[in-house]
């Protein structure tokens, strides 16, 4: 077994040449998003952490993420565009929605990493536009799906620490700029701790360059299997999931074909649930103190008044709901719906932005933040006006959930079974207070969220004529959307 390599020293891309997320730019395409940072005023840092799996229900268990809510802002209506982790993370990364990206699963030929590549996706990215705006820019932790260690180092990055499986958080490698580094199962080779060190090492060595820096932590944490830190295995002893009013749901006979003939979940099932969800929050407890260590570095090293932070999750997850047992995919809030909480410069503490937001967004904003134009052909909008405090900035009707199902690759970490939410293909959207949804065997689903917030009863059957066609009629624009008309 190698011992864990020193980071090398970033390469520092200054070209000014400027490739935005999702598309080039070039004189004549419309200026970054009001409040942008200009050329002549130092430009902020930016930290994105970005967890697997992290539902909003894992929040309360994390003591510094509750105290980045009382320093930030908190969506209190963010949701991603698809509930599935490699469609979601080409999202972000490029500020487009799968129909955009050509990536609507982890593999074969509709998603994961070869299918990113082949559309060009690599080439259109926050840390491609990032990069030749003279930031330092880092990608540590899980990349996606079907990338492993050998690959190459795609092009923006200028540290680059990725692993390919690295959900158990032991026993695994990782691509250090180029050199495959294997880990083992030692207590310091604990994978979420080494992402924590990297991290502040690269906050440290970049404020020291006097550069900005665009830094992603992306942990495996607490996806499946969910291991914590050897300090955190034994917390929360007895911890049980919550049993909200659709966990193990009394009445199915509303639902989907796929979703309403399973039957109540059993004694045994409720357990493992339970052992399932006391897992997630024990690992969870890593990511936590790493945001914690980050902010420290911050302040260390004097760069905590110029950075902005941002903590997200690439889909949510259900334990129970709907008798289903642990997954994603559906277009239920348990999956759809997740944090996002940004800290930084200009952000007004405890504050909560209600406008609906998604993580065809992040990438407009990262950008905005960098003095970068955000080209047309991005399907988000930069959220920086609304740090800012900007409540007439244009707010969108609704946002589109698109997947593609069911998921059958067998070797997919994240293919699901009937019993935990496997569902056909769908195209859905989601309004401040609805969601609407239309499966490809020609089943419909709706939940008026004002009167129903648990999703237990879909009443599309009950829809005037008038408010089903306008429903449709924003699904079908969506679904054939292409950057502005993405959040008109």
């Amino acid at each position: 077994m190698k011992r864990p390599m020193r980071l090398l020293a970033p390469v520092v891309c200054v070209s000014l040449a400027l490739t935005s997320c999702g598309g080039s730019s070039a004189p004549g395409h419309r200026a970054a998003a009001a409040g942008a940072v200009t050329s002549a005023v130092k430009k902020p840092n930016v930290i994105f952490v970005l967890t697997d799996d992290l539902a909003t229900n894992l929040l309360r268990y994390m003591p510094h993420v509750q105290q980045l809510q009382q320093h930030g802002m908190t969506f209190d209506n963010y949701f991603v565009t698809d509930s599935l982790c490699c469609p979601s993370r080409s999202t972000t990364f490029t500020g487009k929605v799968p129909h955009n990206t050509g990536v609507f699963t982890n593999g074969g030929s509709d998603g994961g990493y070869a299918t990113f590549n082949a559309k060009g996706n690599q080439n259109q990215t926050y840390a491609t536009a990032l990069s030749k705006a003279g930031y330092r820019t880092a990608m540590m932790g899980k990349y996606l799906n079907g990338y492993q260690p050998s690959d190459p180092v795609p092009p923006g990055w200028n540290e680059w620490d990725v692993a390919g499986n690295g959900y158990p958080e032991f026993n695994y490698a990782l691509n250090e700029n180029g050199t495959t580094v294997q880990y083992g199962h030692r207590p310091k080779d604990y994978l979420t701790d080494v992402l924590s060190g990297k991290g502040d090492d690269f906050i440290t060595k970049s404020t020291k360059a006097g550069k900005p820096f665009a830094m992603e932590i992306a942990t495996f944490a607490p996806h499946a299997p969910s291991t914590p830190a050897p300090r955190d295995a034994a917390s929360f002893p007895g911890l049980k999931a919550p049993r909200g009013p659709a966990f193990n749901e009394a009445d199915m006979s509303d639902k989907p074909a796929w979703l309403k003939d399973r039957p109540p979940l059993g004694a045994k099932q409720l357990n493992e649930i339970d052992t399932k969800f006391r897992k997630r929050v024990q690992s969870v407890q890593a990511v936590d103190r790493m945001i914690g260590r980050l902010q420290d570095s911050l302040k260390r090293n004097g760069a905590d008044r110029d950075t902005y932070l941002f903590f997200t999750s690439d889909n949510g997850f259900h334990m129970g709901e709907h008798r289903l047992q642990p997954g994603k995919q559906t277009i239920f809030d348990t999956d759809i719906h997740v944090p996002l909480v940004v800290s930084g410069p200009g952000v007004r503490p405890g504050s909560t932005h209600h406008g609906l937001a998604q993580n065809t967004d992040l990438c407009p904003t990262f950008e905005s933040l960098g003095g970068v134009p955000v080209p047309p052909s991005v399907d988000g909008t930069s959220l920086l006006p609304a740090l800012r405090g900007n409540d007439s900035s244009p707010r969108r009707d609704a946002v589109l959930i698109e997947h593609h199902g069911p998921n059958n690759l067998p070797d997919d970490p994240d293919l699901q079974t009937k019993a935990s939410g496997n569902p056909p293909s769908y195209e859905a959207i989601r309004t401040a207070h609805e969601v609407y949804a239309e499966y490809a065997d020609g089943e419909r689903e709706y939940y008026d969220l004002r009167t129903d917030p648990n999703e237990l009863n879909n009443t599309v059957q009950q829809l005037t004529p008038q408010r089903l066609a306008q429903l449709r009629a924003t699904l079908n624009k969506l679904k054939r959307c292409k950057g502005a008309n993405c959040h008109a």
